[in-house]
């Protein structure tokens, strides 16, 4: 009989291991994301995925080799649905939090990062595509507003992600003529770093 350090130690020898916590991770975040997408669609509420997981569904799709797995979800509302919002992640699941001026929403009875979907507020209109996890679809913020939101943030997770899509070759050249000068040139600053 196979120890499970022994399962382990020969998975990772293999890479195995890394695969499977990944998918395992992966196949966790896609769960919360389903239940939460399905509520507010079921409610007519507009929403859109941004953030890391965002970055992973469009490079998954142009290139997996280079997708890369993050904590939590992001997605984005408008702050005149929150109300709306509170009560239909409720009927399912999700307890609402606000903490240090983030609205979350927390699913089941665990404040774990691996259950929290973080609210960001839209003062524009939302206009997500659809693309496919796990089997399922959801909203996605399209990969040039995507692009522009982490060029804007421009934090060293950002930086990573557009290097990510970068890679995967999503920053096509009509995603950059959609730039403005200072994106550009940020732009140009991470493809100097790699």
């Amino acid at each position: 009989m196979v120890t499970f350090e022994q399962f382990l130690s020969d998975a990772a020898a293999k890479g195995e291991a890394v695969n499977t916590l990944f998918e395992e991770r992966l196949f966790d975040l896609a769960g919360v994301l389903h239940k939460i997408s399905d509520a507010l669609a079921q409610a007519d509420i507009p929403h859109e995925l941004i953030g890391g997981l965002a970055v992973l569904v469009h490079v998954e799709e142009a290139d997996p080799a280079h997708a890369m797995l993050t904590r939590d979800i992001d997605l984005m509302v408008r702050r005149a649905d929150l109300d709306r919002i509170k009560y239909a992640a409720a009927r399912n699941g999700f307890r609402f939090r606000r903490a240090a001026g983030v609205d979350m929403l927390l699913y089941g009875g665990t404040d774990s990062a691996k259950n929290l979907v973080r609210l960001i507020v839209s003062a524009g209109p939302i206009a997500p595509e659809k693309k496919r996890i796990q089997g399922k679809e959801v909203m996605v913020i399209p990969v040039s507003d995507l692009v522009r939101m982490k060029l804007t943030s421009f934090r060293i997770k950002d930086q990573v992600h557009i290097q990510v899509m970068d890679r995967a070759g999503l920053i096509t050249p009509e995603v950059e003529k959609k730039l403005d000068e200072e994106l550009r040139s940020r732009l140009r600053r991470v493809r100097e770093t790699e």
